[in-house]
């Protein structure tokens, strides 16, 4: 698809939307073909892509905390003892939530679920 397409339909400025298609590609999620019928393409299919690996590429961590974070973990400043911290217990329950979640929602089951919504 060409940016200026994916612009109209999703209703987004075309300079903030070259930002993330760059990104994705720079990632080996899109593809692009320059000229005449060209644009970005899924390196994969829909079906496989989870929305648990765009969001980490597009926003980096999914953990709301980075002492509870897989691929980006980082000790708190401020935590005396992360073996005993209550709310580092509980963020970890959120983050395995989120990520039971988005690790098994594809984008394909998102495209899905919007035409059921719109009818």
């Amino acid at each position: 698809m060409l940016i200026s397409e994916i612009a109209a339909v999703g209703y987004l400025p075309k300079r903030f939307l070259e930002g993330i298609l760059l990104e994705m590609k720079r990632k080996q999620l899109l593809g692009s073909k320059m000229g005449a019928g060209g644009g970005y393409y899924l390196l994969q299919p829909p079906s496989e892509i989870m929305v648990s690996t765009v969001i980490r590429i597009l926003e980096g961590p999914i953990a709301l905390l980075p002492c509870v974070s897989i691929n980006f973990y980082k000790r708190c400043e401020e935590c005396q003892n992360e073996r005993t911290c209550s709310i580092r217990e509980m963020m970890e329950k959120v983050r395995d939530a989120t990520l039971k979640i988005m690790g098994t929602t594809s984008i394909a089951d998102l495209a899905i679920r919007e035409r059921e919504l719109t009818l």
